[in-house]
C-alpha cells in the first residue's frame, strides 16, 4: 500500500499492528535487561530510555500512516466531486447492470467472495487473503489475530500486484466499469488506481455491497450480500450490526438460535474450566506419591 502511495484499508489495522510493535518493543527490552542481570541503575534507566525511544519512533510511524489516510481520503473525495468517478447506490449498480450492460467489478478479497457475490459479477481483488507462512507474514496473522480478528473474523490481506494488469487484460480503458468493495473503502482505491491508468468511464458503488438489499442485486451465494463481510465470534454469536438488523425484521426465531449459541459457548467454556481443575488435581496427586 505505501508503495502505491495509499494506505492500509482502515485507521484500526494501523492502531492494531502499532499497539503489537509497543508491547513486543517493550516485552523484549525487558527480557534482555533481565537475562543479562543489568540491575544497576544506569542500566535499568538506558533501557528505558531505549524502550520510550523506540516508542516515540511507532507514534511517528502511527502519525505518518494517518496522514497518508487523510490525503488519501481527500483524493478519493476529489474524484468524487470532480465527477471523474460516478457515484451510484446499491439499487442504481443493479439498474444499470440489467438495463446498459454495465460490468460490475467486485474487488473484494475471497473470503467476501465466496460468501456471496452479484451474480455475472467480474471477480478481480484489490487486496486479498495473505497465505504465505514466512515469519513477517505469520506475526502479522498473530497480530492480527490477537488484536481483534478472532472477534471480526478479519483477515490478514496483502495487494495484489495484478490488480492493475489484470483489469487491462480484460477491460479496454473505454469500459463502463461499475466498481465495488463490501463497505465502499477499497474500492474507492481500486477507482484511483484505475483513473491513473486511463480509465475514465468508473462507478463506484456507495456504501459497498453491504449497504445494499435483497433486490437491488442479482444475488448468488450461500449468504445475503450483507453478511459476506463478517465473521469470527461475533457472526458465531449474533453480535453483529447486520444480523442485530435481520433479527428485528425474522423476530425471536433468528434470535433463539443465538441465544442457544452462546449458552453452548458458556457451557464449554465451564466444562473446560472444571476439567482443567481436576486435571490439575490429578497431577498434583501424582508428584505427591
Amino acid at each position: 500500500m505505501e508503495a502505491l502511495g495509499l494506505p492500509s484499508p482502515s485507521p484500526l489495522t494501523i492502531w492494531q499492528s502499532t499497539t503489537s510493535r509497543r508491547v513486543q518493543t517493550a516485552k523484549s527490552s525487558w527480557t534482555r535487561t533481565h537475562s543479562l542481570g543489568l540491575s544497576s541503575t544506569f542500566g535499568i534507566r538506558h533501557k528505558r530510555r531505549s524502550v520510550i525511544r523506540m516508542i516515540t519512533d511507532t507514534d511517528d510511524y502511527d502519525l505518518r500512516q494517518m496522514k497518508d489516510l487523510a490525503a488519501a481520503r481527500k483524493r478519493w473525495d476529489s474524484l468524487i466531486r470532480e465527477q471523474k468517478v460516478k457515484c451510484l447506490t446499491p439499487r442504481e449498480a443493479g439498474y444499470a447492470i440489467q438495463l446498459s450492460d454495465k460490468t460490475l467489478v467486485d474487488v473484494r478479497p475471497s473470503v467476501e467472495r465466496n460468501k456471496a457475490w452479484v451474480k455475472g459479477s467480474t471477480w478481480i481483488p484489490i487486496f486479498d487473503d495473505n497465505s504465505g507462512f514466512d515469519p513477517g507474514t505469520l506475526s502479522r496473522k498473530t497480530t492480527n489475530f490477537v488484536m481483534g480478528g478472532w472477534w471480526s473474523g478479519a483477515p490478514t490481506l496483502s495487494y495484489n500486484k495484478q490488480f492493475v494488469p489484470s483489469i487491462k487484460e480484460k477491460f479496454p480503458k473505454d469500459s463502463d466499469l461499475i466498481v465495488a468493495c463490501q463497505k465502499g473503502l477499497r474500492s474507492l482505491a481500486a477507482c484511483e488506481l484505475l483513473y491513473n491508468a486511463g480509465y475514465r468511464n468508473l462507478f463506484w458503488v456507495q456504501g459497498g455491497l453491504e449497504a445494499s438489499e435483497e433486490e437491488d442485486l442479482p444475488r448468488e451465494g450461500p449468504q445475503p450480500l450483507k453478511f459476506a463481510g463478517i465473521g469470527g465470534v461475533s457472526e458465531f454469536l449474533g453480535w453483529t450490526d447486520q444480523q442485530r438488523a435481520a433479527a428485528a425484521k425474522e423476530g425471536w426465531a433468528y434470535r433463539l438460535v443465538f441465544s442457544a449459541r452462546l449458552v453452548g459457548l458458556f457451557l464449554v467454556a465451564d466444562a473446560l474450566f472444571l476439567g482443567a481443575q481436576q486435571l490439575g488435581h490429578y497431577l498434583q496427586e501424582l508428584r505427591t506419591h
